[in-house]
């Protein structure tokens, strides 16, 4: 019961948000493309493990998504996990070097296989091997740091190395492996990967557009404005960027504030207030949104999830505030 009330206080607050743009706004949107919340998504899904693994899956309904939500677990979440066939795959995205993953992985799939045990109702306990799908765990890097094309990150690494233990007991200790694949996805890297993923070249294609754009000068904000119009422009991802435009950008300067949820969790008394601003916000990022022309009040409504009637109200409301004039 107590976990389920910390849940919904978390769910309460996600929607108090920081007005900022995101630093990982790349990870925001790789989980958006691929995270299987819908048939294209898994179709996108399945063409990046086909690319990966060399294979030709056409059946979306040969995966079975197991990504860990931070609904579940309040202080762990993967990107994209799923299960197809005989395999358990963990796909995570990375916009900085993090020599960690294999640790986070090993977390990531205890969880994923307990679930796995849980819902198939294997004994561990028994005197029968219990079969389970082998892992993936492939990590794609978009960053600024400069890295190969392929790197493997070994979890034995990280181990803390005993120097006085004798050598029979060092060689049993070192017995456990665990490795993280990170595959480089920048420009000029693994490009045969992207040709024969499509979703995964376009995603490629507006990153490396958002970063062509900041380089010639441009604030973050209108890098990522003409990075979008330019996606649009290009019928990225079956126009997807036209369709999820508003959520796109709403992604991309929304941040999760995880000190201010546990001061929350401390508060019981001040989800009232946390509901409000909740409101406040998604009316200020209405506004904004109005005064910028960024889409439609439809697509502006679907965006912040206020309703299409409050948004005609605001424009209405915006239309009488008097224009500044600027020297």
């Amino acid at each position: 019961m107590k976990k389920r009330i910390r849940n919904k206080k978390k769910n309460q607050f996600r929607s108090v948000r920081k007005r900022e743009p995101k630093r990982t706004y790349r990870d925001t949107l790789f989980r958006t493309i691929f995270g299987g919340k819908d048939e294209r998504s898994k179709r996108w899904l399945l063409s990046l493990y086909n690319a990966l693994s060399g294979k030709n899956h056409t059946n979306i309904e040969d995966l079975e998504i197991t990504t860990l939500e931070d609904v579940i677990y309040v202080s762990m979440k993967n990107d994209l996990s799923f299960l197809i066939h005989s395999q358990m795959c963990l796909y995570e995205h990375q916009s900085t070097v993090n020599p960690n993953m294999p640790l986070r992985g090993l977390l990531y799939f205890s969880q994923l296989y307990q679930q796995y045990i849980d819902k198939h109702k294997k004994n561990l306990y028994g005197s029968v091997l219990v079969k389970i799908p082998a892992p993936q765990f492939i990590v794609f890097y978009n960053g600024d740091t400069k890295q190969a094309d392929i790197i493997k990150y070994k979890l034995s690494d990280a181990f803390i190395k005993d120097e006085q233990a004798p050598n029979d007991s060092k060689t049993f200790a070192t017995d456990f492996e665990w490795t993280a694949t990170v595959i480089n996805i920048n420009k000029n890297h693994n490009e045969s990967l992207s040709k024969n993923c499509e979703p995964l070249y376009y995603y490629c294609e507006f990153v490396n557009q958002v970063k062509e754009n900041l380089s010639q000068g441009m604030t973050f904000d209108s890098a990522v404005n003409e990075a979008v119009d330019f996606a649009i422009r290009g019928d990225f991802l079956e126009g997807f960027f036209r369709e999820k435009r508003m959520k796109i950008l709403d992604d991309i300067y929304t941040e999760f504030d995880q000190e201010s949820y546990d001061e929350t969790l401390r508060n019981d008394g001040r989800i009232e207030g946390i509901q409000i601003g909740a409101r406040e916000t998604a009316i200020a990022n209405a506004k904004n949104f109005l005064r910028m022309n960024l889409g439609s009040p439809e697509q502006i409504a679907q965006g912040t999830s206020l309703p299409l009637e409050q948004v005609i109200a605001l424009k209405e409301e915006l239309s009488h505030e008097p224009v500044t004039e600027t020297n």
